[in-house]
């Protein structure tokens, strides 16, 4: 009776070990593949965190073309790169500036997506020009000129936010600033609507933003790696915990937006599938501040201020304008 009961309990323990090992397995690889610089040069990950169709329709294409104009613009701009330390993290964050070509008090703070980089936000950058302001483009966490190796998904990213916003302040007592984020970005922007932030910050754009890491990770893994969320989201939750210290389930826009003070105008394309579109009424009402929503008829993930410019830059400029 005794070796029978060693021999149960021998067997259990390595089942269970078998089990842990393969839990944490999968979840470092899920975490390496999306979540660290290295990880996201993996083809099959950039083609899956593009949010593109395998063979884009001429409109698509047309959209794309305009985004690339967009990098060209940025590239032939006049531009400085700016670092300074963070106060959270033993880093230095990094950001390209861009200066107005007249005087003004007012800053755009525009924040990029995942897998993406300030170059790539452009487009956004060009208008804040045109409109006669000074532009800050920071490369977040495992990104672009990014010292950091790994990817937060906006939630440290907030707090990188704040750092540049005080230094603007600091540098102009009367600087106006507006956060303007696209995706992953968006995501960030209303996280960090979220905190205390000084009366500097004026108004906040959210472009095709998700509700929580953990929301669009479930959502990616389902219908894009085509996997289960247990265990893959849990472990992977797990690992991101050990190696970069924060839950998915609470790097949270909803949770964050219930505390925002700044007027943020929310805006998604109706055909985005890649950030749902059913999304953006969740974010919109969670948020406790002065707010607007508008929906971009037609548009795909990421590219409304290309889908229809005048409905996008119409609307955020009587937004914003309400408040500089």
């Amino acid at each position: 009776m005794k070796n029978s009961t060693k021999k149960v309990l021998k067997t259990a323990g390595i089942i269970g070990t078998t089990a842990a090992a393969t839990y944490f397995a999968i979840g470092n690889f899920f975490y390496y593949v999306t979540l660290t610089k290295s990880g996201m040069k993996n083809p099959f990950v950039a083609k899956v965190a593009s949010g593109k169709p395998k063979k884009p329709d001429e409109e698509r294409i047309r959209l794309d073309n305009m985004m690339k104009d967009g990098k060209d613009w940025f590239n032939n701009a006049d531009k400085e790169k700016l670092a300074i330390k963070s106060s959270h993290f033993n880093k230095n964050i990094i950001a390209d500036y861009i200066f107005a070509d007249k005087d003004t008090d007012v800053c755009a703070i525009v924040i990029h997506g995942y897998t993406s980089d300030p170059c790539s936000m452009g487009v956004y950058a060009q208008k804040y020009h045109e409109l006669g302001y000074n532009v800050l483009m920071p490369s977040l966490n495992g990104h672009a000129d990014s010292e950091a190796g790994v990817v937060t998904m906006g939630w440290h990213d907030r707090l990188d936010i704040i750092d540049w916003i005080n230094h603007l302040v600091e540098n102009n007592p009367d600087v106006k600033i507006i956060l303007h984020g696209v995706s992953m970005g968006a995501a960030t922007t209303m996280m960090t609507t979220g905190e205390d932030l000084p009366e500097n910050v004026k108004a906040a754009v959210a472009d095709c933003g998700y509700t929580s890491v953990w929301d669009i990770f479930d959502n990616k893994i389902r219908n894009n790696f085509k996997m289960h969320t247990f265990p893959t989201l849990y472990s992977a939750n797990t690992v991101n915990k050990l190696y970069s210290g924060f839950d998915f389930k609470k790097a949270s826009s909803v949770e964050q937006l219930k505390k925002s003070k700044t007027p943020t105008i929310f805006i998604h394309g109706d055909k985005d599938t890649f950030v749902p579109y059913e999304m953006l009424d969740k974010v919109y009402d969670a948020c406790a501040g002065e707010k607007e929503k508008v929906t971009i008829p037609d548009s795909p993930h990421a590219r409304n201020s290309c889908a229809n410019p005048e409905l996008y830059w119409n609307s955020v400029e009587n937004f914003i304008n309400k408040y500089l």
